[in-house]
């Protein structure tokens, strides 16, 4: 079998690994550099805390690959399992924290429940105005500048071709499966692999299938390098857009949240900071940890993620075309299940089935 993945991110790099180690002979195209899309906008997250719940066996299954992540792509990506912490600062928080908590135990997620001496105690210095927690000690966050070209160099060492800054120009059906126009030449295989994030949109709609997607960038920013306090990844239950942060090795502390995300033209396909949202997510970085009031931010960016409107990603089969398979549009929660979504669309399309229940999140949800 031949398998063409579109898409140089993080989901498609992965998916080419996994196909690639199933003896598919796989041809990865990116019409930029590798990782540059949505993924290299991403904050590195890798939490199961506040899914949907039908999503955590797919995030289950990307944890446990993110624990081998070393192993499987002989470099480290920086995945380090420090915990996810929520804090709480309302009633409504609260509500929400302990519903999801109980709703989550029977799809294999226990979270714990932390009152204020609990975080004052084990997280000094962390939301000193919290009422209470959530912590997720399993959960972490990784490097998104390293990942997508580490699942890349490991899926060429598997076999594949991976070709960046080759944009696709046409995309044919054919008796024999599809032909892709680039400017290296036809590509042709048996099966093609939509991993193109917002741009997923325009390639299902080449073959009749039309999925309710518009692209929005992050605002995202980090501080200068400071003393390393911070070890979980912080963010808050709010029915509200809340803010998050992680402090990486190298003392910097990234955030985002708070203000809307901005609408992004897919060409050229990156939004562009805005300094005016700055002051509006400090004031709730600070709460989260006062001692982030006096520090220097040294730099903002943003990038083009798909989110659907129904906020759950597009997985599985085409409903209308044989060989076709789609894996985008993650809404801006993406990164932890990358690993996952690889090895499951790799196991559907070598197979035919896959162990994860994808139904969910099947295109023909949209068909009506």
């Amino acid at each position: 079998m031949d398998a063409i993945v579109l898409g140089g991110g993080l989901m498609g790099t992965a998916s080419a690994f996994f196909l690639a180690r199933r003896g598919i002979r796989t041809t990865l195209i990116e019409r930029n550099r590798i990782g540059t899309g949505a993924t290299v906008a991403s904050f590195g997250n890798i939490r199961r805390s506040g899914r949907y719940l039908p999503q955590l066996p797919l995030a289950h299954r990307s944890l446990a690959l993110w624990n081998r992540a070393e192993a499987l792509l002989g470099r480290d990506v920086e995945f380090r399992a420090t915990g996810h912490l929520r804090l709480i600062f309302d009633a409504d928080g609260l509500d929400l924290m302990r519903r999801f908590a109980e709703d989550a135990r029977p799809w294999g997620l226990d979270l714990e429940e932390l009152e204020p001496a609990d975080i004052r105690r084990r997280f000094p210095g962390l939301g000193p105005e919290a009422i209470a927690a959530s912590f997720s000690p399993n959960d972490g966050s990784a490097n998104p500048r390293l990942v997508s070209p580490a699942f890349a160099d490991a899926a060429a060492r598997a076999g594949a071709r991976i070709l960046d800054e080759t944009p696709v120009t046409a995309i044919r059906r054919t008796p024999a499966g599809f032909t892709l126009d680039t400017d290296r030449g036809c590509i042709e295989a048996e099966v093609l692999l939509n991993c193109a994030g917002a741009w997923g949109k325009a390639v299902a709609a080449s073959f009749g299938e039309d999925v309710p997607l518009a692209a929005f960038g992050p605002q995202m920013a980090v501080t200068e390098p400071l003393p390393h306090r911070i070890s979980p990844v912080v963010g808050v239950w709010s029915s509200a857009h809340g803010a998050y942060l992680r402090q990486v090795e190298r003392g910097n502390v990234v955030f985002g949240g708070v203000v809307d995300r901005v609408p992004v033209d897919p060409l050229p396909g990156h939004a562009r900071p805005d300094p005016g949202r700055l002051p509006a997510q400090l004031r709730q970085v600070v709460r989260l940890v006062p001692a982030l009031r006096d520090v220097a931010v040294i730099r903002q960016w943003s990038g083009c993620e798909g989110y659907v409107e129904d906020m759950l990603p597009v997985m599985g089969p085409s409903a209308t075309t044989a060989g076709l398979f789609h894996a985008f549009g993650f809404c801006g929660h993406g990164f932890q299940l990358g690993p996952g979504v690889g090895d499951a669309m790799a196991d559907l399309i070598a197979t035919g089935a896959c162990e994860t229940p994808l139904e969910p999140f099947h295109i023909a949800r949209f068909a009506s």
